[in-house]
């Protein structure tokens, strides 16, 4: 089995869809696993594991890894829809073992289950505000760079991304102690990806998904958010990773981002 993909879920009524549209989409039939946070869920076409408690995303994600079984892994969330063989042509470009990849992000309308006629997001960079550390559409290098079909972005928005087992083991997993059960989760690994001095966050134009519009409300209302974009913000703007090759000024420079 070559290929995981773990969604994370609180009964959103939307998660059959994205099951259904992954069976229907990947070529290469993965194992996707349903981790149902403190709900008594039902899912076809999926493997369910269930936490009698609610824990939190980071948590569900955690077990949804730790119970696959293949050499890649995907998490991606609970409505979403995908480009036809997504699978192989993401796995067919990623050509480093600690490379994190994601595909052009669209919005999706769940409710008609279509793609919003809007420009793809390809890229996104970091911004620092008071509360927290951020990516944003960084549409500039889109234009910019829009002929380079696998290309460096800075983060991404965490509702879908792939990477090797050997590079999930290299993370340690996402962690719940500071974050929370729910913050900071693409920042986290963008962060320890780049300036661990092994990996690369990379956009890959040659496929796509689509993200339910954030006018859709959420299922399940997440806890924490704060007190985690608090310590996610204190952590890296002090460069306090131990494991750390390169620090916060040297990925701004790479970006061309240095004031």
């Amino acid at each position: 089995m070559k290929l995981s993909i773990i969604i994370p879920s609180v009964n959103d009524p939307y998660l059959q869809s994205t099951v259904d549209d992954i069976r229907a989409n990947a070529k290469t039939d993965p194992e996707i696993i349903v981790v149902f946070d403190g709900v008594k869920g039902k899912v076809a076409g999926a493997k369910a594991i269930y936490i009698s408690e609610r824990m939190g995303m980071r948590n569900a994600i955690n077990v949804g890894v730790a119970n696959s079984k293949s050499d890649y892994i995907i998490k991606t969330d609970e409505h979403c829809m995908f480009g036809e063989n997504f699978d192989v042509k993401l796995i067919r470009d990623y050509s480093d073992d600690h490379w994190v990849m994601i595909p052009r992000r669209y919005k999706l309308d769940v409710e008609k289950w279509e793609v919003i006629n809007e420009p793809p997001i390809d890229y996104e960079k970091l911004v620092v505000r008071p509360e927290k550390i951020s990516g944003v559409y960084w549409s500039g290098r889109r234009e910019q760079r829009k002929n380079i079909m696998l290309d460096e972005t800075m983060v991404f928005q965490g509702s879908f991304y792939l990477m090797s087992r050997k590079h999930w083991d290299w993370l340690g997993g996402l962690q719940e102690e500071g974050y929370g059960p729910f913050a900071q989760e693409a920042i986290e690994i963008a962060l320890k990806t780049w300036l661990g001095g092994k990996g690369k966050v990379i956009t890959n134009k040659n496929t796509w998904y689509a993200h339910r519009h954030r006018d859709f409300r959420r299922a399940a209302k997440p806890w924490g958010i704060s007190e985690g974009n608090a310590y996610s913000k204190d952590f890296w703007m002090n460069n306090r990773w131990n494991n750390a090759v390169h620090d916060w000024d040297w990925l701004m420079e790479r970006f061309g981002l240095k004031s």
